[in-house]
């Protein structure tokens, strides 16, 4: 992708996030996650019913990097199992940490392909995702059959 794209991208990302909203609502599940190095602290709220996640939204203060991160990531996640919820947060891990990962599963998340040339960024580009599992798991421990 041109890396003019990539940056038009993330900045619309970061002046125009998409899904930025606290939630109140207690049927939506709740999670922080921050990063002690700089700024970014976000909060996440998932609503998952019958195993699909119907929606999320974040809220918080976090760098152009992060905040992008989330709202490509809420985009790309609602309305998928958390089966295939997880092979697409493992497949962004992969990509950000350089390891083999599938072009295809990754929709819009793909600007990020080259954060991992920027170490000190890669954090800021994963928050989002740390955040949605710890998510995801808090669900799955409720609802053990």
């Amino acid at each position: 992708m041109d890396p003019i794209l990539k940056r038009d991208i993330i900045l619309d990302n970061y002046t125009n996030p998409e899904n930025k909203e606290a939630v109140s609502n207690e049927a939506y599940i709740k999670v922080n996650s921050n990063n002690e190095s700089c700024i970014d602290n976000i909060d996440i709220y998932i609503l998952i019913e019958n195993g699909v996640l119907k929606d999320i939204k974040f809220d918080g203060e976090a760098c152009a990097i992060s905040t992008a991160s989330s709202s490509i990531m809420t985009k790309e996640l609602v309305g998928k199992t958390i089966k295939e919820a997880k092979e697409y947060i493992s497949n962004f891990e992969n990509m950000i940490e350089e390891r083999p990962y599938d072009i295809d599963n990754l929709g819009e998340s793909i600007v990020f392909d080259e954060i991992y040339k920027q170490a000190n960024r890669k954090t800021c580009a994963l928050l989002p995702y740390k955040g949605i599992m710890k998510a995801i798991l808090k669900y799955e421990e409720n609802h053990k059959e």
